[in-house]
């Protein structure tokens, strides 16, 4: 008797946890919530004035920052890896969400 109430409870606790995810994942994509920030964007570092070709490769890197800028705007990348790294670990979670309510399901079936 024992065995099939610690079957019912891992299988509701696995459920739970694979809607808990679900539930987290649609409100992060919604923009219900915010995502969980692993990655942030440093500020601009300051460029020190150097001499000769330093200084005209300081100024390439500058002109060239501020063009990517145009194209691709700051947070993008930060917020993408934060949206991967987010999927990752939901999957993860599924997945052991998964393995627990198989677990408590053989457990029922004893």
């Amino acid at each position: 008797m024992a065995t099939k109430i610690l079957g019912w409870v891992l299988l509701l606790a696995g459920v739970l946890i694979i809607f808990w995810t679900l539930y987290s994942s649609y409100n992060i994509f919604t923009g219900g919530a915010v995502i969980p920030e692993i990655f942030e964007m440093g500020e601009g570092e300051a460029l020190t004035q150097k001499e000769g070709a330093e200084d005209l490769q300081a100024q390439m890197e500058k002109m060239i920052g501020e063009q990517l800028k145009g194209l691709i705007p700051a947070d993008t990348i930060p917020k993408m890896l934060n949206l991967g790294v987010w999927a990752m670990l939901a999957g993860i979670l599924i997945f052991g969400g998964a393995q627990i309510s198989n677990l408590g399901i053989k457990l029922i079936k004893k």
